[in-house]
């Protein structure tokens, strides 16, 4: 994020989420309180998000000009199975460019306005991924449910060799992602919309077999419904985990109780308190915390080491860390029962 490492002591009562100087210096009005700022020179306290580009210019490519395709011989096959699929499949598209979107503006450099940059709109991707995901499968689920009293008859072949092609469309997309989406939930997004089209194609073949050997082309709207059921059930964590990012959760892969026992067995610190995590983006978390130490500010390369110490062991990108000597009470009320 930014590009300099600094500490500096301040007087006066905060709960360090605003300290953003770029200088060093000290006043003396009573009591000190130190602040360490992760903003390294060389990615050392913020690692660039990785530049998915190729990905998705290949798989916005191939799902648009399939979305076509599909959506096509579905009317000509006059399958609801297929129509929807290719429905979902222009969701996934939207999906995609929202990612794509969120990816690049995650690497717009802070400015005066927005000291993080733009790194939280990855997270308002993610969110708006899940959304659209569970609006499209309400969608596919209402079409089906009407179909159902009245399936009309279907093109079992033609269904089963577009949906084939679907299979191979979106599962080389999601491959495109499955290294990324491990590690951020904004790709994770895209990743989910392409394996969900790819378990519906598989589904629409399966109907699409079983039309073509039974006659039972009630089968068309009831594989829809099954395939709506599934996504919803994979989509749930992508909404419930984007949601409590955008509501500044601390993030599912940090484990504030190991921190504050980290800090509070510090040399030097008595007692710690206003720990504020969150996630700056779907990929980077950041950290306040007052410590208290009667022996007042402990100097730079104790600092550093703490960061340093966040960041590897607990995926702390950017921490702010306010020193206190314990003279007066600076907790603020939003500070958790405990921390």
């Amino acid at each position: 994020m930014a590009d300099n490492d600094h500490k500096h002591a301040q007087a006066g009562h905060g709960d360090g989420h605003s300290a953003h100087s770029e200088h060093a210096h000290d006043h003396s009005h009573g009591h000190a309180h130190a602040h360490g700022h992760g903003h390294s020179h060389g990615g050392h306290h913020h690692g660039m998000p990785a530049d998915h580009t190729n990905a998705f210019t290949i798989a916005v490519a191939l799902n648009a000009v399939f979305v076509v395709v599909e959506f096509a011989y579905g009317y000509i096959a006059n399958s609801t199975a297929l129509m929807a699929d290719a429905g979902h499949n222009l969701s996934d598209v939207l999906g995609l460019l929202l990612a794509w979107g969120a990816a690049a503006l995650s690497k717009r450099a802070p400015s005066a306005r927005y000291t993080y940059g733009l790194r939280s709109t990855s997270i308002l991707a993610a969110l708006a991924n899940a959304m659209l995901l569970l609006l499209a499968c309400g969608a596919i689920a209402w079409e089906s449910i009407h179909r159902f009293s009245a399936p009309p008859a279907i093109a079992g072949m033609t269904v089963t060799l577009v949906a084939a092609a679907g299979i191979v469309v979106n599962g080389l997309s999601a491959w495109l992602f499955v290294k990324g989406s491990k590690g951020d939930l904004n790709i994770r997004g895209a990743y989910l919309h392409m394996m969900a089209d790819a378990a519906v194609s598989l589904g629409v073949v399966v109907a699409g077999v079983a039309m073509m050997l039974t006659g039972w082309y009630w089968l068309d709207p009831v594989s829809s419904i099954v395939i709506v059921a599934v996504i919803v059930v994979g989509t749930w964590g992508l909404l419930r985990e984007s949601m409590q990012l955008a509501l500044n959760a601390v993030p599912a892969n940090v484990e504030s109780d190991a921190i504050a026992t980290y800090l509070r067995g510090r040399a030097g610190v008595d007692e710690i308190h206003d720990l504020h995590i969150w996630g700056m983006s779907t990929t980077e978390s950041a950290l306040t915390v007052h410590l208290v130490m009667p022996g007042g500010y402990p100097g730079d390369a104790f600092m550093d080491e703490i960061m340093e110490e966040l960041k590897a062991r607990f995926s702390i990108h950017h921490s702010t860390l306010q020193i206190e000597q314990g003279t007066t009470d600076h907790a603020c009320i939003l500070h958790p029962a405990g921390v």
